[in-house]
């Protein structure tokens, strides 16, 4: 099928969807998880396959970790589908409700979106995740994945697809997966108007721009991680140096790694020298402005280019700043409203941070590693949306349903 026909079919699909009971959409969910671990051995063998071509082509490896289903995340991806299953069902739920004067109840309850696509790049993992959050709220789910990761995808769509087809009362549609990588066919999906209901796009600056400027769907983007961590002059220093090294090392190549370092001018001289030390001793790059590079000799220049840039590895620009009014300008000028985060005593100054920092999620005393729906308790995320329209932050269950009033009268009618 063309994608208009995927999307088309999917549009249908929607409204059998969205009548399934929480009962039924968790039991297909439950399927859905038992067949991605049946099929494990198929799964990573196509995985393989792809990373093969994938360092043949001279794939950053980057990206190469990004497609990588390894046994531990193949376990994780399982367990994310059993979470969604166990979260509560946000379909139906009255978010808030009042009586007006002439006895009108008015309630605003959550409903699905309809047809939720996402186009992404190298992760694999998202068809799972994705295919898992649409269903429970009762949306379908057109999923358009790059070339490098096509064999894994369809060998996770494939399982995925046999869960469903054990249940009568959920249409095939519901989930779908665009076999077509070519540009063509992600500017199809970006323009099927009045079949998709939303549009989420998880890849690099091309496919953003690309939907920013050609998309005539609604759209969330889930935008750049330039994301950085202040440490204050009342910071904890033990907390400060276990909260820079996680930020920067536990895994870079995702868009919640800190990228840039800003550190208090009364810490450059004392704290800031061992922790860049411990950092290079993770083989991370220091790119400095001039104090740091006093303060730290091995440290490259810093560039302006290093402040705006998404490393997403082992390299890290580092600042030091006069106080957190330094930082937030810092922030302002070059934050990409991903996740930013502070490490401060003062409870004066995290505050402060915590309102005036333009971002998605703000972290205080923790690393921006938690950036995560996982983490959030969403279970899993369909992105992390940089915008503020319609949902901000990490995107789970309530992120992918709309909210429609619901008006109970008693026989009134309007006179004026």
């Amino acid at each position: 099928m063309s994608v208009t026909e995927i999307c088309r079919a999917a549009a249908e699909a929607s409204a059998h969807v969205k009548q399934l009971t929480t009962a039924q959409k968790d039991q297909v969910l439950l399927d859905m998880a038992a067949a991605v671990e049946r099929h494990r051995d198929s799964i990573i063998k196509a995985n393989e396959q792809d990373i093969e071509a994938a360092r043949a082509a001279g794939v950053t490896p980057t990206l190469i970790d990004r497609l990588t289903l390894t046994e531990s995340r193949m376990a994780g991806l399982v367990k994310a589908i059993h979470t969604v299953a166990s979260l509560a069902d946000p379909v139906g739920e009255v978010v808030k409700g009042w009586t007006r004067p002439n006895g009108l109840l008015v309630e605003q309850v959550r409903e699905p979106l309809g047809v939720v696509a996402v186009i992404y790049e190298a992760r694999p993992n998202v068809t799972a995740e994705v295919a898992a959050l649409c269903l429970k709220t009762g949306n379908c789910a057109v999923l358009r994945g790059s070339s490098m990761a096509t064999a894994t995808n369809a060998a996770i769509m494939a399982a995925l697809a046999e869960a469903v087809s054990e249940h009568d009362e959920v249409p095939a549609a519901a989930v779908q997966l665009v076999s077509d990588p070519s540009r063509d066919a992600a500017m199809e999906l970006m323009r099927a108007k009045g079949y998709v209901d939303l549009l989420v796009p998880r890849g690099g600056p091309e496919l953003i721009a690309s939907v920013e400027q050609n998309a005539t769907v609604p759209t969330v983007i889930d935008g750049a991680g330039n994301c950085h961590t202040y440490i204050d002059g009342s910071a904890d220093l033990d907390i400060a140096t276990a909260v820079t090294i996680n930020a920067k090392t536990s895994r870079p190549s995702v868009c919640n790694a800190m990228e840039t370092l800003l550190v208090h001018e009364d810490l450059a001289e004392t704290w800031l020298p061992g922790v860049l030390g411990l950092l290079a001793e993770a083989g991370v790059e220091i790119r400095g402005d001039e104090t740091v590079q006093r303060v730290w000799p091995k440290a490259v220049a810093a560039t302006e280019e290093d402040w705006g840039t998404e490393y997403l590895r082992l390299v890290l620009a580092v600042k030091v700043v006069p106080d957190a009014d330094g930082a937030i300008a810092h922030i302002r000028r070059w934050g990409t409203s991903n996740a930013e985060g502070i490490v401060a005593k003062d409870i004066d100054v995290a505050r402060r941070f915590t309102r005036e920092v333009d971002s998605g999620s703000v972290f205080v005393n923790t690393s921006t590693r938690y950036s995560d729906g996982g983490e959030f308790g969403y279970g899993v995320e369909i992105g992390v949306s940089t915008q503020k329209l319609h949902v901000r932050g990490p995107m789970g269950l309530d992120a992918l349903t709309t909210v429609k009033n619901v008006v109970w009268g008693s026989g009134q009618t309007r006179t004026i």
